[in-house]
């Protein structure tokens, strides 16, 4: 990663992080039990158990009515962490405010998609972009201009 950016202050604008199962399966692999310093972690999943995951929330209910009720809630912004597919449900419920993807100076063969195949465009406005210069990544944050939770810029 670039040492230029500021991981810290990054995730400072955050309260919570919001994922799916493989998503938060794969953290556990990398060891620790899910849980995100300073963050509440909420795992949207129809098989897990809340019990076995005390660390976190497990949530098996509709994921974009839990996002409208965490975004009445007073607080900092959410993150959606990996989920190709929970950002596909939460992207054509409206929920999703603000996309920001990185662009990183790496060819792949391959890999997990950003989104999962669809029918369905979601049309984006560029907020801001910024290039990191020693690592050549280019962070990019748009909004998602048919959202229903803000206006169109």
């Amino acid at each position: 990663m670039d040492p230029e950016i500021d991981f810290g202050e990054l995730f400072k604008q955050y309260d919570t992080v919001v994922m799916g199962r493989r998503t938060f399966e794969a953290m556990l692999k990398e060891g620790g039990n899910g849980s995100m310093p300073g963050l509440d972690v909420v795992v949207f999943s129809q098989t897990l158990r809340q019990k076995d995951f005390p660390a976190v929330s497990v949530v098996n209910t509709n994921p974009a009515e839990t996002i409208r009720s965490l975004k009445a809630k007073p607080g900092k912004d959410m993150w959606l962490y990996g989920g190709g597919e929970l950002f596909r449900t939460l992207l054509d419920a409206g929920v999703v405010d603000t996309v920001e993807p990185a662009i990183i100076p790496v060819l792949l063969g391959g890999g997990v998609p950003l989104l999962p195949a669809t029918a369905n465009r979601t049309q984006l406005t560029l907020i801001r972009h910024r290039l990191y210069n020693q690592s050549g990544i280019m962070l990019l944050e748009y909004a998602v201009r048919n959202s229903k939770e803000v206006d169109s810029p």
